[in-house]
C-alpha cells in the first residue's frame, strides 16, 4: 500500500493531479518509466443498452491515467474488438505526467475521445472539452449521483472506481464491551453510535474497562512520524475542511479554496484528542510511530479501532499472528461533533473520472459511451473490472457476486448504498501542497507532545494554507 490517498457536494469529488497520501494500489499510478505507452488493439462488447444502437467498426482513443493497468487494457481491447469490431487505442501517460500528456494529445488532430479528469479542478482545466454525460447510460447506473463531477445540472465526469476510509473497528471487541455488566453507557450495539458524543462516551468507558476487554487501548497508535502522518494531516483534516466548504457553499472549481478559516478546527480537535487520550501508547512517543505499527496493533487485538481506508485489509490480514476475523472487521464514519453528522457516511472518493471529448465527432463520442457502458455492465466487462482491474465499481450493474470480496471493500459498498446516509467527499485534494501537509503534521506532533497549544495549530494551518496556495 502506498501512504497516500469522501456528505457529497454538487460538484462531488475534487481531485488534483499528482501524488497524494492515502490510497491503495488500485488508485495509485505506478512509475511506468516512459512518457506514454500506446496500445492499439481490439476491444469488445455486445449491445450497449441505453446509449443507442451499437455501432460496428471504428476506433476509440482512450488516454489512460493508470500505468499499472495498461496491460489489462491490452486484454480488454482484444475481447472488445472480437465482439464489436471496434478497436480500442489506449495511450497510457507515465506516472505524474497525465495533465502534461493530455494537453499534448488534445492538440493533435486525432485527439483522445475518452479521457480522464480528476475532479472539479480537473473539469475547470478541461471544461471546453468535457461533454455533458447526464443522459448517458453509465451515469444512470451510478449508485451515488453525488460522486459525479456536476456543474449547473450538467454531468462532466463519471467516477469509475471508488475507495473509502473511516474508523475501522473490531466488532468482536465491541460486542465484548456491550456485554459488560458494569459498563457505564446504555449503548447496546454499534448501530446506536451515530455521533461524536456517543462515540466519546463509549470509547472513554472502554478505556476504563480495557483490562476486561483485553486491549492496550481503544485506538491504535496515532502515527505522527514525519512521512507517516498522512492519516491526520490529510485524511482526518478532510472532514472539517469538507464541512467548511459545504456549509459555506464554496465553489471547489474556483479561487475560493485558496483560503480557509479552519472553521471546524475544534471538531478536528475533538476526534484527535479522543485518539490521543484513548490509545495503546502515550502521546509523547507518537513521533516514532508508523502506520504499520498501528495496523499491527489492531491486527493483534491490542486495539479495538483504527482510522484507515479499505486498502488496510491487506495489511491487517498479512500481520503474523492476526486475530481479527474477516467477518468482524467493520467501518464507521469519523464523527467530530459537526451538526447533522448523524446521517454522515464514510469518506468516499476517487481521482478517476471518465470524460468524453465534446470536440470529437459525434460518432466517436457514441463509440466511447458504448465502450464504458459495456465495461461496467456486460458480464465480460464486469469480470475485468472486479478481477483484473481490481476496482470497487460505484454502479448498480454489479451483483453481489461481482463485487470485491475483501471485508473493507464490502463495507465501503454497504455504506455507499445506505439510505439516508451521505458520504463525505474527498476535499483533501484541494489542499495546497505537500509542504502544507508536512507543516500540519509537524504541528500536530508538537500538540500531541504538549509543545504547542491548539490555537497556535489552528493559526498555523490558516496561514500556511494561504501562503502555500499562492505558490
Amino acid at each position: 500500500m502506498k501512504s497516500k490517498k469522501i456528505l457529497g457536494l454538487a460538484v462531488a469529488f475534487t481531485m488534483l493531479a499528482g501524488t497524494f497520501t492515502g490510497c491503495g494500489s488500485s488508485s495509485s499510478p505506478a512509475d511506468s518509466g516512459t512518457a506514454a505507452e500506446s496500445t492499439t488493439a481490439a476491444v469488445s462488447s455486445g449491445a450497449v443498452a441505453g446509449s443507442g444502437s451499437q455501432t460496428k467498426g471504428g476506433e476509440i482513443y482512450y488516454l489512460n491515467f493508470k500505468p499499472e493497468i495498461a496491460e489489462v487494457y491490452n486484454e480488454i481491447s482484444k475481447v472488445y474488438e472480437q465482439e464489436t469490431g471496434v478497436k480500442l487505442k489506449v495511450v497510457t501517460a507515465a506516472s505524474g505526467t497525465y495533465e502534461q500528456t493530455l494537453k499534448s494529445e488534445m492538440e493533435k488532430s486525432d485527439a483522445p475521445t475518452l479521457f480522464q479528469i480528476n475532479g472539479p479542478r480537473g473539469y475547470a482545466n478541461w471544461k471546453d472539452y468535457c461533454a455533458d454525460l447526464k443522459d448517458s447510460e453509465l451515469y444512470k447506473h451510478l449508485t451515488d449521483k453525488n460522486l459525479a463531477v456536476t456543474v449547473n445540472g450538467g454531468v462532466y465526469g463519471i467516477p469509475y472506481v471508488v475507495e473509502g476510509y473511516g474508523i475501522i473497528y473490531n466488532n468482536a471487541i465491541m460486542n465484548k464491551y456491550f456485554a459488560l455488566a458494569n459498563k457505564a453507557t446504555d449503548v447496546k450495539s454499534m448501530d446506536e453510535i451515530n455521533s461524536f458524543a456517543k462515540l466519546k462516551a463509549v470509547v472513554e468507558d472502554m478505556t476504563k474497562n480495557k483490562e476486561a476487554l483485553g486491549i492496550k487501548g481503544v485506538f491504535a497508535s496515532t502515527s505522527l512520524k514525519p512521512g507517516e502522518d498522512w492519516r491526520w494531516q490529510t485524511h482526518l483534516a478532510n472532514v472539517p475542511i469538507f464541512y467548511e466548504f459545504k456549509n459555506n457553499n464554496v465553489d471547489l472549481t474556483g479561487d475560493a479554496t485558496k483560503t480557509i478559516t479552519f472553521q471546524y478546527a475544534d471538531n478536528y480537535k475533538n476526534i484527535f484528542d479522543l485518539y490521543l487520550n484513548n490509545s495503546t501508547v502515550q502521546p509523547k512517543i507518537l513521533g516514532t510511530k508508523q502506520v504499520a505499527d498501528s495496523m499491527a496493533e489492531f491486527a493483534l487485538g491490542q486495539a479495538a479501532m483504527v482510522q484507515n481506508g479499505n486498502w488496510a485489509w491487506s495489511q491487517i490480514s498479512s500481520v503474523e499472528g492476526n486475530v481479527v476475523k474477516a467477518e468482524d472487521i467493520k467501518f464507521m464514519p469519523i464523527y467530530t461533533g459537526a451538526a447533522g453528522e448523524e446521517t454522515q457516511g464514510l469518506c468516499s472518493g476517487t481521482e478517476n473520472f471518465f470524460s468524453i471529448n465534446q470536440k470529437a465527432a459525434p460518432e466517436k463520442q457514441k463509440l466511447a459511451l458504448d465502450f464504458i457502458y459495456w465495461l461496467y455492465s456486460s458480464d465480460k466487462g464486469k469480470d475485468f473490472v472486479t478481477n483484473k482491474l481490481g476496482f470497487i465499481a460505484p454502479f448498480d450493474t454489479f451483483g453481489e457476486n461481482e463485487k470485491p470480496k475483501d471485508p473493507l471493500a464490502q463495507e465501503v459498498l454497504n455504506w455507499m448504498g445506505k439510505q439516508g446516509t451521505t458520504n463525505v467527499a474527498w476535499n483533501f485534494t484541494v489542499f495546497p501542497n505537500q509542504t502544507f501537509k508536512d507543516n500540519f503534521g509537524a504541528a500536530l506532533l508538537q500538540y500531541a507532545q504538549g509543545k504547542k497549544n491548539w490555537e497556535d495549530v489552528k493559526t498555523q494551518v490558516v496561514n500556511d494554507w494561504k501562503t502555500e496556495s499562492s505558490k
